[in-house]
């Protein structure tokens, strides 16, 4: 015979809950964290329109037409002049390790004297098309009003006539803007990044859940002998999901794969182990496997966002990109679309492998220090 509907049992049970979720203050800070995130995220990093992108230009002839140019180009919005320099070797070079999206070459000053028409040419890292799109926009409209206040005497009938210098616009890298080239190794990052903190989140949890962590701590072994027992077999897992995204992105997406195979196996093993030593932190903290995954989604977060995987980098305001060179997922872009799109090794890809190695010895430190040899 079926109960009636009581309302003083539904009371109860609901003061049981709130008084538990009142308990569990990682929830309830998850409550409140979590939309605060994506509230300053959304509302002030993410950026679809990046200005002040760092620019090199290669000035062979110096005179006053390359300074009138350089100061439109600043004077724009769109480029930040990072550094001014004769050799075009340079300025490659820092547009191949990542540290410039845009390289202009400025037309010879004598040529313009003489009344030709050379040509502007603006290199593109284009291995982010939405990063250099407006900006290679914006190019026309300076061209046409650079030399205007400059083109005075026998050159003034050019002021009137077509742009006093044609632009060539070279997206390299990616010549034809496709975007299975920027989304695919980005999604590598993503999901070892998922999969990697997720496995490692569990591995403590799961014991304290299951009765099993008494036994681990009866043991005699030392946390850096536990933590490598948890992290190392889940290496293997990310390195056999590296290999799958790798050979669906060469066959099915068309991705190219020129660069060194021995900076990306050294990313990839730094990048799988510190994310491992995040997701064994959080194992360490967190009472249970739904505050484990909590924790876990509470990194991922800005793992996506803050990372240059789903908006440009360098669109989001300086904070936001001081958090997002924290995070190894940032880094571990720069090298893999480095690698596969521009053949960078691992001299070229060293700025971006060194943080990798720091943030895993910074982890892993914080994991043995937070780890309990009591079940309280």
């Amino acid at each position: 015979m079926s109960r009636p509907i009581s309302l003083a049992r539904i009371g109860a049970l609901l003061s049981k809950e709130f008084i538990q979720l009142r308990r569990d203050r990682l929830t309830a800070a998850m409550i409140v964290g979590i939309p605060i995130m994506q509230l300053l995220l959304f509302g002030f990093a993410i950026n679809a329109d990046p200005k002040h992108l760092p620019t090199v230009v290669s000035i062979s002839d110096p005179g006053p037409f390359s300074d009138s140019i350089t100061s439109a180009l600043a004077n724009s919005g769109y480029f930040d002049i990072v550094r001014a320099t004769h050799s075009p070797d340079e300025a490659h070079r820092m547009l191949d390790e990542g540290r410039t999206s845009f390289v202009v070459d400025i037309p010879v000053n004598r040529d313009l004297v003489r009344g030709a028409n050379p040509e502007l040419l603006v290199e593109a890292d284009a291995t982010d098309p939405a990063t250099s799109s407006n900006a290679i926009g914006a190019i026309s409209e300076i061209a046409a009003d650079a030399l205007r206040d400059d083109l005075k005497g026998p050159l003034a009938a050019r002021v009137q006539a077509q742009p006093p210098f044609n632009v060539v616009v070279h997206r390299l890298y990616n010549p034809e803007v496709n975007t299975h080239y920027n989304i695919v190794p980005g999604l590598l990052g993503v999901i070892l990044t998922m999969t990697m903190v997720l496995m490692t989140s569990m591995a403590l949890t799961r014991e304290r859940e299951r009765g099993t962590y008494e036994n681990l701590l009866a043991m005699p072994t030392h946390p850096l002998e536990i933590m490598i027992g948890k992290i190392v077999p889940n290496i293997f897992v990310g390195l056999v999901q590296t290999a799958l995204v790798l050979v669906a992105a060469a066959f099915v997406f068309s991705v190219p794969i020129i660069g060194s195979p021995l900076a990306l196996s050294v990313a990839v093993l730094l990048f799988i182990s510190a994310n491992l030593a995040v997701g064994y932190t959080f194992s360490t903290v967190a009472q249970n496997q739904l505050q484990a995954m909590q924790m876990m989604v509470f990194f991922l977060l800005p793992s996506i966002l803050l990372s240059g995987f789903a908006f440009p980098f360098r669109g989001m305001p300086e904070w936001a990109q001081w958090v997002g060179e924290v995070l190894p997922n940032t880094h571990f872009l720069r090298v893999v679309r480095g690698v596969l799109l521009k053949g960078n090794g691992l001299a070229e890809s060293w700025p971006d492998i060194w943080p990798l190695i720091l943030f895993l010895f910074a982890a892993g430190t914080v994991s043995l220090l937070r780890f309990r040899r009591t079940l309280d």
